[in-house]
């Protein structure tokens, strides 16, 4: 288990959680998303992407400031005072639905294949 890291809970409760911890052996952040005591999923994220990812959710904490303008700095400083620009990630564009989507989901479970054993 890794020394350094922290735990976060999910906004819809129960027992939901998402861990995040620094593997400096893989220079790796790793995000993993947990129900109880089952890890659900997991993301390694090498260490230079995290301050692309710091600058997403500083802009997002800014933006979600009651009263901020969209793309105002945390502090509520205007960037245009210093000459600076706003980074924004590209908008997505709407899903274009290609067919029926009416239905129920069916979740059916994989069969279960056993794994070859190396002597």
């Amino acid at each position: 288990m890794p020394s350094f890291g922290d735990l976060f809970t999910d906004v819809r409760g129960s027992d939901r959680t998402m861990r995040v911890s620094w593997h400096p052996e893989r220079d790796a952040v790793v995000l993993s998303l947990w129900a109880g005591t089952v890890c659900r999923g997991s993301f390694r994220m090498a260490v230079d992407d995290l301050p692309a990812l710091l600058a997403l959710l500083t802009e997002i904490t800014g933006a979600a400031a009651v009263g901020a303008p969209e793309g105002s700095p945390p502090d509520g400083s205007d960037p245009r005072a210093t000459g600076a620009t706003v980074a924004r990630a590209p908008v997505a564009s709407p899903v274009e639905q290609t067919g029926e989507i009416t239905g129920s989901a069916h979740r059916g479970l994989l069969p279960i294949v056993p794994a070859p054993r190396v002597a």
